[in-house]
């Protein structure tokens, strides 16, 4: 398993969340935090051979760090929780 985490400031919308899932397969990652997402609520979406958990920590929309994992190993993830720290 490959994991890395990758900052992206500029994920607003799904097509630019699609964009990103193409990239992971190419560097071979199966798990990827990803920094400063900037969407409201919480869920999950399938882009692709992933699956992207997200929730909005803050009214701001900063320091949230949401997770890209591979279909093929999500049956090892047995909770997605998200906790604010209050910052």
């Amino acid at each position: 398993m490959r994991y890395g985490t990758w900052n992206v400031r500029s994920l607003y919308k799904l097509s630019s969340l699609t964009t990103v899932a193409r990239e992971l397969p190419r560097n071979k990652l199966d798990l990827v935090g990803v920094q400063e997402v900037s969407w409201d609520k919480g869920g999950k979406v399938r882009p692709g051979e992933f699956i992207f958990f997200y929730r909005k920590v803050n009214e701001i929309h900063q320091l949230g760090t949401r997770f890209f994992v591979h279909h093929r190993i999500l049956s090892a993830v047995k909770r997605v929780e998200f906790i604010s720290n209050g910052t």
